[in-house]
């Protein structure tokens, strides 16, 4: 594996690639959120990771647009809200997330969950592969899906299967039959969550780990997940969080201490999970 960077991108199933490192941005409002993107910017970030659901579409766009670099170097993910589910009401949400961030496309849409049921979320997909027939997002994906909802996408539309599934994964909870699935199916996987619980981070097992490299727990756990190969978008809006969740590329976990962190398993989130839903 080459050395990982903070501008390294992962190729995706339909051609394009993806940073694999990111900031995510669920509950940053206003003024606030601009900064912390600019923030981010300044510290190397080139993913921003938002959703209709956050309500800073606007914030993230006007921050997008006003950055310090070029907006083709920022790659800018958004995702169908559920109750934008069904064909007509995703289109509108899509275009109203552009019109919303004034970008011109985003580079990746997902729907952030299967909640709605079977129907309306086959066709809110149905949506997104028309968007990016038309140009307004440049690859689409699918959040927080289980192994019978990839399934039955493989079964619908097996030419215009998700680049990736967003999904809540730490050493703590690390999906092993949603991450199976998804590699059967050349999809990406990306964390959310990717420090579990506050009070993991000081099971000694990881401050052991933090204490051998000179690093935080915090550093470690998203390490851990670079590593694993997949995606992580870390949420802050605190300058200096922001710059030390991205303090992790001048140093390699090593094979023991990969494995000692893999042996965390809990079998549970911090969060809702819809991979179970019907």
């Amino acid at each position: 594996m080459p050395p990982l960077t903070i501008t390294a991108a992962l190729a995706l199933r339909d051609g394009a690639s993806i940073p694999q490192f990111g900031l995510g941005v669920y509950l940053a409002k206003g003024s606030a959120c601009v900064e912390s993107i600019h923030n981010a910017i300044a510290a190397g970030y080139r993913h921003v990771d938002t959703a209709q659901w956050y309500e800073n579409e606007a914030e993230v766009g006007q921050a997008i647009n006003s950055a310090s670099i070029p907006r083709k170097d920022i790659f800018v993910t958004s995702k169908v809200w559920d109750t934008n589910h069904g064909y007509e009401p995703a289109t509108r949400s899509i275009d109203e997330s552009l019109r919303k961030a004034k970008l011109d496309y985003f580079d990746l849409f997902l729907l952030h969950s299967p909640n709605p049921g079977k129907e309306k979320r086959l066709e809110a997909y149905r949506a997104l592969i028309a968007a990016k027939k038309a140009g307004k997002v440049k690859s689409i994906g699918v959040s927080n899906y289980g192994p019978h909802h990839i399934d039955e996408l493989v079964q619908h539309y097996p030419d215009d299967l998700p680049v990736l599934n967003q999904i809540e994964l730490s050493p703590f909870f690390q999906r092993g039959e949603i991450v199976k699935k998804c590699k059967e199916h050349n999809i990406a996987v990306e964390s959310y969550s990717p420090l579990g619980k506050g009070q993991f981070v000081d099971l000694p097992e990881i401050r052991d780990v933090a204490n051998k490299y000179k690093k935080s727990a915090a550093q470690v756990l998203i390490r851990w997940v670079l590593q694993m190969g997949y995606i992580v978008i870390p949420k802050s809006s605190n300058p200096a969080r922001i710059k030390e969740n991205a303090d992790i590329f001048d140093f390699e976990l090593s094979k023991e201490d990969m494995e000692t962190l893999g042996k965390l398993e809990t079998g549970s989130g911090i969060t809702w999970d819809p991979t179970k839903s019907a």
